[in-house]
């Protein structure tokens, strides 16, 4: 039978030591094989022809099968050796193949025992930090991966975890040994036995059962009393109450650093020495008959504390063993107690001041406080309202006398108030009354349970509000709308209020003003248009000065030859308004009419001097003219046939019409020229009058005219100048003449009154248009309708002259067809010579 050996994956294959033998084996066949071929050079087949070829070798030839011979017992020997050794080995890999199956079957053995407990074993080498784990992980951890067993935070509260970690680590390091009971978080009992065993670190976990278990469990629930007891007396020691605890007879068992320091021992152990009580004998004795009874005591009781009364509430109830007790310090919480009643108190009285309603309703919903307000408010009774009535029986009186909001769903509308009483933060709603008032109702929860309303008349406020929102809107578009540039600077210097005018003027973006820029960025943005320095200056200082803010003026001249008019207001609230009016219009108006006044002015001087010059130049070939009519009229030249009289007729008359138009001239140049004097003294105010009259008899009685004067007899007379009255009255009964219809009356009237004599002249004609009025008292101004006479158009203007160079007045009143009124006023007091302004 071939021997066989496993390898490492377990499959059988051949010993190393019989491929040797077959490879020595192989090699001697070959070489006695080879030694004919390489002698014949070809192949041989039986041993005769072998030895035949033998012979006839040559001696290098026999020297080379010798060699080949050696070779030969060389590898035969070799073969012999191996074989032997191949026997001896194979009888060694027997014994060691019987050892180590015995090995194996102790291995098992030793296994199966070990494991017939459900534990875990965790070993390390002294060079190795990967552990060998053994046994069943799920008693520690429902992880698939072994190595969470050594994850002890995993299956242990933090606190064993930390000394398991511990213990591990002392024992790896030094060997040391150590044992824990311990239970996993799941609530399994464990313990932990940690060894050095053969310079290995071996720790065993396993599950305890059985007395150990309950030994185990008992431990854990031991040490967790102990640790709950020192922290319960951790916290009682750290109350800044006093707590104390007595055994059956009454002796202090227990006390805290509070209790010592109010009965200003030491420390708690002196308190005990001394047996020093905090509460006097018949608190004692009283707490001790509760006690007896099995009840609890609870009362506030007084002490003395470092040497000031306080007081406290104590509690002191009994316990297997005795009992225990606290004095919680009431003291604040008394003064307090009354200060909250003093301050509720002076709280009530400071509501019942308000003008605002409040009223307050507890946890149940019943009205527990009002103010007078709230009563003035609603016009409620005070005998109704401290009978402590229900929310809804308060809304329901309200709206039974149309007092509450007008709701299509009343009892919805109710619900949606009344979530108040549940909700956690304060509600604000508007009531709009039915006598047009407007509430604003403000739910806020009170900590203890309830609701706490505050009605509010908002309904002044709301006009007010609308009021400036409409003034607002009315300032905001008539800033807008304004030809003028507006600007308003806060007193910051910050730009706040602008229109679109003074964006336009100084060529300003939106974006730029929407920032709010300050007076100094306004400046620096406006200077490419106006650059001067004084006046940006004075406009800075005025702006952002806090006090003597004055007002600045002045005139702007733009770059782009625009003209604009600047004046600054302070404004109470300390902003500054900054108006610009942009002027260039005006101006350029102002120099227009300025050059053309200065033109009239010249054409006036002109037209004087020419007045005067052809007046002069007419009256003097006029006058011989009419000299020379006159004289040809006489009788003594000649007898003149009818139609030469006639002629001379028409002659006398043109000039003499003539004569009167340039009189009037120069009357009015002189006038204008200011060096017409008047010739102050009485005037008889009748025989002014008939003279004036007997001036248009023949005109009169020509056009079949009735002129009636209406004078009081005793009217008098007053100072003036005679001939220019006459001629004033003339020139208007001439006026009167020509526009009058044939048949009518004029009446020539004068009135003395207590400050000056009055004279009118009144026709029948055909009037005088209104468009016209204004103008007929201005030089050469005619108005031909229903006129048969056409004048000059001077007439008027004279009689004005005339009369305001008295110190008096003219004024006309006409309606078409109903005929003209002039009315000449001349003041009383004549004190000295008047000349024309």
């Amino acid at each position: 039978m071939p021997e066989t050996v496993r390898g490492t994956d377990g499959r059988l294959g051949s010993h190393p030591r019989q491929n040797g033998f077959r490879f020595a084996a192989a090699a001697f066949v070959i070489g006695i094989l080879t030694v004919p071929a390489r002698a014949e050079g070809a192949s041989l087949t039986d041993f005769g022809e072998y030895i035949h070829a033998l012979a006839a070798l040559n001696r290098g030839e026999i020297l080379a099968m010798v060699l080949t011979l050696g070779v030969l017992f060389f590898g035969v020997f070799t073969a012999i050796l191996l074989v032997r050794t191949r026997i001896r080995a194979g009888s060694a890999e027997s014994k060691l193949r019987d050892r180590i199956a015995g090995l194996r079957a102790d291995l098992d053995r030793a296994q199966t025992l070990l494991m017939s407990d459900p534990q875990v074993l965790v070993s390390w080498a002294a060079a190795d930090n990967e552990p060998d784990i053994l046994g069943d992980t799920t008693l520690i951890t429902t992880a698939s991966v072994p190595q969470r067993v050594l994850s002890f935070g995993s299956w242990l509260e933090p606190e064993k975890a930390q000394a398991m970690e511990r213990s591990t680590d002392a024992l790896r390091a030094n060997g040391e040994s150590f044992s824990m009971q311990l239970m996993t978080l799941n609530g399994r009992a464990i313990e932990a036995d940690g060894r050095a065993i053969g310079g290995r670190a071996v720790l065993r976990l396993r599950d305890v059962s059985g007395f150990k278990r309950e030994l185990a469990e008992l431990n854990v629930r031991h040490e967790k009393l102990l640790s709950e007891v020192e922290s319960l007396r951790t916290l009682i020691d750290a109350l800044p109450s006093p707590v104390w605890a007595r055994d059956n007879a009454g002796a202090l068992t227990f006390v805290n650093t509070a209790y010592a320091r109010a009965v200003e021992a030491r420390d708690p152990a002196d308190a005990l020495t001394r047996a020093l009580e905090l509460l006097n004998r018949p608190a004692r004795e009283e707490a001790s008959r509760a006690r007896a009874s099995g009840s609890i005591y609870a009362g506030r009781q007084p002490a003395i504390v470092a040497g000031a009364r306080r007081i406290f509430d104590v509690i002191d109830l009994p316990t297997r063993r005795g009992s225990a007790g606290i004095g919680i310090d009431a003291t604040e919480a008394d003064g307090m107690r009354s200060e909250l009643k003093r301050l509720g108190d002076a709280h009530r009285r400071t509501l019942d001041q308000l003008t605002t309603g409040v009223a307050s309703f507890n946890a149940e919903q019943h009205l527990v406080f009002y103010n007078t307000a709230y009563r003035a408010l609603w016009n409620l009774d005070a005998g109704f309202l401290d009978q402590f009535p229900t929310d809804s029986a308060l809304l329901d009186q309200l709206r039974a006398a149309r007092k509450l909001p007008e709701e299509k769903d009343f009892r919805e509308w109710k619900a949606a108030l009344y979530e108040a009483y549940r909700a956690t933060e304060t509600r604000e709603h508007l009531w709009h009354l039915p006598d047009n008032r407007t509430l604003r109702v403000v739910t806020t929860p009170n900590p203890q349970g309830g609701v706490t309303y505050l009605f509010d008349n908002v309904t002044e406020s709301l006009q007010l509000a609308r009021s400036y929102d409409a003034l607002i809107r009315v300032q905001r578009e008539t800033l807008d709308n304004l030809a003028e540039a507006v600007a308003v600077f806060g007193s910051d210097g910050r730009l706040r209020l602008h229109n679109p005018a003074f964006a336009t003027m100084w060529r300003l973006t939106p974006e730029e003003l929407a920032e709010q820029p300050h007076i100094e960025a306004v400046i620096q943005r406006c200077r490419p248009l106006y650059d001067n320095d004084e006046l940006w200056q004075r406009l800075r200082a005025n702006v952002t000065a806090i006090e003597g803010r004055e007002s600045v003026k002045g005139q702007l001249e733009l770059r782009n030859g625009s003209m604009a008019d600047l004046v600054t207001v302070p404004l109470p609230d300390g902003a500054t308004l900054v108006a610009l009016l942009d002027i260039t219009d005006t101006i350029n108006v102002e120099r227009a009419l300025r050059e053309r006044n200065e033109a009239l002015e010249t054409a006036d001087v002109l037209k004087v001097d020419f007045v005067h010059h052809v007046s002069y130049e007419l009256r003097s070939p006029l006058t011989n003219i009419i000299g020379f009519a006159q004289l040809m009229a006489e009788p003594s030249l000649g007898a003149l046939n009818p139609k030469q009289r006639e002629y001379l007729s028409y002659i006398g008359a043109s000039t003499n019409a003539l004569l009167a138009i340039i009189n009037d001239i120069l009357d009015l140049a002189t006038i204008d020229a200011g060096a017409m004097k008047l010739n102050l003294g009485p005037v008889d105010i009748r025989s002014t009058m008939n003279a004036a009259a007997e001036g248009v008899r023949d005109r009169l009685a020509k056009d079949g005219l009735t002129l009636d004067i209406v004078a009081a007899p005793e009217i008098g007379s007053f100072t003036g100048d005679d001939r220019r009255i006459r001629q004033i009255l003339f020139n208007l009964l001439a006026n009167a003449v020509g526009f009058s219809a044939a048949g009518s009356t004029i009446t020539l009237a004068a009135e003395r009154r207590p400050d000056a004599i009055v004279f009118s002249v009144a026709d029948k004609g055909a009037g005088i248009p209104p468009e016209v009025q204004d103008r007929v008292f201005e030089w050469f101004q005619t108005h031909s309708q229903g006129s048969r006479h056409r004048g000059a158009g001077l007439g008027l203007s004279i009689v004005r002259s005339f009369v305001e160079l008295h110190g008096g007045t003219v004024t006309l009143s006409s309606e078409v067809g109903q005929g003209t009124t002039v009315v000449c006023r001349f003041p009383l007091e004549q004190h000295v010579e008047r000349t024309a302004a």
